[in-house]
């Protein structure tokens, strides 16, 4: 198991260690937040407020693309899009430290901390989808027109990278407990999903998104809603947005009416067509295949553990459903 008690205290004291690098001590304490992707450490005590450090999966992401993510942060933050902490620089005014690891160098990165906790089923959810798609839009608004810097490096999620032949998260048949009966449901609806989707990656419809807004990277504190992680963003279909944001809920009856609030919101800041509802039901099913196979490839990490085989039999009951409204 990767995160396990041994790993995370082996890599909060390599961080603990770095601490000098932002000027902070190296007893500065140091509490685990979240395990995913990557871990994340909140320093408290130390003196500038607390910060929030991302001690980087090795081989995911590289440093251009890690410096891609910070400079679209910095460019929403400068136009005031959205409110996202900000990312802190080190002692020598870069962005990014390497933590040497037994040979292995992981990348790290500080942002302020921001107070706040993620929206649950009973703070009116409708309302902070509404709020959400209005986000999205203007997220969506700002890709088409800013002009990224030259060396920009961001992944691309379409059919090939999520579904098909070079998936980024694993091999969607690889799901926990699937059996061979569904694992043809999943690669008829994953072939569905190839031929409907293909026409859509016209740059109208495709470009820049933060690609994982659920309610785990959504902070609320009191009337404000701020957004986390951006360490997803890159290239996918701007509708694809909405099925990250109910990302582990796609099958939860309240679903629908979050769709409607999220579509309210978006059109009160962007217009969007009548299509765009069908649209939203191509990006759920593949975002809950996408997030099937991750599951099974992060197996060690708390949300894969918590979801494990009941998601996976669910993935199949969304694509028994899914074929019968688009066969």
């Amino acid at each position: 198991m990767l995160y396990d008690d041994a790993f995370l205290a082996r890599i909060g004291a390599g961080l603990g260690a770095a601490l000098p690098l932002w000027d902070l001590a190296p007893d500065t304490r140091l509490e685990l937040l979240t395990i995913s992707e990557n871990a994340t450490f909140r320093a408290t005590g130390t003196g500038q407020g607390d910060i929030v450090f991302r001690v980087h999966r090795p081989g995911y992401h590289s440093r251009a693309e890690i410096a891609s993510e910070l400079a679209w942060i910095a460019a929403l933050r400068a136009e005031g899009v959205v409110t996202t902490p900000r990312p802190l620089p080190l002692k020598d005014g870069s962005l990014i430290a390497d933590l040497e690891d037994g040979g292995t160098v992981r990348h790290v990165v500080a942002f302020e901390f921001f107070p706040g906790r993620e929206p649950g089923e009973g703070d009116a959810l409708e309302g902070w989808f509404r709020e959400l798609g209005a986000i999205h839009a203007r997220l969506h608004a700002h890709a088409r027109r800013w002009a990224r810097p030259d060396g920009f490096s961001r992944k691309v999620w379409n059919f090939e990278s999520t579904l098909g032949a070079a998936p980024l998260w694993g091999d969607f048949r690889a799901g926990l407990g699937l059996d061979a009966p569904g694992r043809a449901l999943l690669e008829r609806t994953a072939g569905m999903l190839r031929r409907t989707l293909a026409p859509l990656e016209a740059p109208e419809n495709f470009g820049l998104i933060h690609a994982d807004l659920r309610l785990a990277n959504l902070l609320v504190d009191g009337e404000r809603l701020a957004l986390i992680d951006f360490d997803d963003c890159g290239f996918s279909w701007f509708l694809y947005d909405f099925a990250a944001a109910i990302s582990f809920i796609e099958h939860e009856p309240f679903v629908p009416a979050l769709r409607a609030a999220w579509l309210d919101g978006y059109r009160a800041v962007s217009p969007l067509g009548p299509e765009a509802e069908g649209q939203l039901d191509l990006y759920v099913m593949l975002r809950r295949i996408l997030l099937t196979a991750w599951i099974a490839s992060h197996a060690e990490t708390p949300t894969a553990q918590a979801m494990g085989v009941p998601y996976t039999e669910g993935t199949l009951a969304l694509a028994d459903a899914f074929l019968g409204r688009h066969g």
